[in-house]
């Protein structure tokens, strides 16, 4: 599901598709950081700026859009909340332990707050790179139009043996700073359908969980306001000339 298909009629309208691969295609303020969230904030502000600011440098010809993407597991093993109720009542929500998963693959625009989701079976090299893949063709990678990538370091993320597609740079952020990735403050938004609730299979969870996705695409606002962090760089500029001491 592709965020710019915002108001689409059906989840099909709007990019939601099925592929033998990644499974079905689918599509929380920022974070109060502490004195440690500052200094990771900090140092990774550091080296992102420069790393956009360089690609946009080496292809003089193109822009640059800077996106960020993570994975999140979600399944019937039920999510529970706390609910407000009145006084005397006791907020009930029905709980089968169940193990069978599906992994939301959420990546996000944060300057437009337009979102891409995919819905997989699992995460692996292979997967990722055929949602990484789809993620290209979406948003128009090519030599007019450079992408950079902000992802975690996972291990099928890193790894010398993903083929990443062409137009397309990967940035890793500091280890252990999951309050420095904006795609994690998806999650709150698209977890919303699935909280204290039950469901009967795992294609249920898979229907209500898209038809959420395509909900948020048509919002955002929501989500530019959830994954927007103000050190985030919003306005490339390329480098003119060698640098001056």
């Amino acid at each position: 599901m592709d965020g710019g298909a915002a108001g689409a009629a059906s989840e099909r309208d709007a990019g939601l598709c099925l592929s033998a691969q990644s499974g079905r295609g689918a599509a929380c303020p920022p974070p109060t950081a502490g004195a440690g969230g500052s200094r990771r904030a900090s140092r990774l502000q550091k080296k992102l700026r420069p790393f956009v600011r360089a690609v946009a440098t080496a292809f003089p010809d193109a822009t640059v859009a800077l996106w960020a993407v993570d994975e999140h597991r979600i399944g019937l093993k039920p999510i529970l909340h706390k609910v407000w109720c009145f006084d005397g009542q006791r907020p009930l929500a029905p709980v089968q332990q169940r193990y069978e998963w599906r992994y939301l693959v959420g990546f996000v625009h944060p300057s437009s707050g337009r979102t891409i989701f995919h819905l997989a079976t699992s995460v692996s090299i292979p997967l990722f790179e055929a949602e990484l893949a789809a993620f290209a063709q979406h948003v128009g990678a090519s030599a007019t139009k450079k992408i950079v990538l902000v992802l975690d370091r996972a291990g099928w993320h890193k790894t010398q043996r993903l083929r990443v597609p062409d137009h397309v740079f990967l940035h890793f952020p500091p280890p252990y700073s999951p309050e420095l990735q904006p795609a994690e403050h998806l999650w709150p938004l698209t977890n919303t359908v699935l909280v204290n609730r039950h469901f009967a299979s795992i294609d249920e969870l898979e229907d209500v969980q898209a038809a959420r996705c395509v909900a948020l695409q048509a919002r955002p606002n929501l989500v530019r306001s959830t994954t927007l962090f103000h050190w985030w760089p919003q306005r490339l500029k390329k480098r003119q000339g060698p640098r001056t001491k």
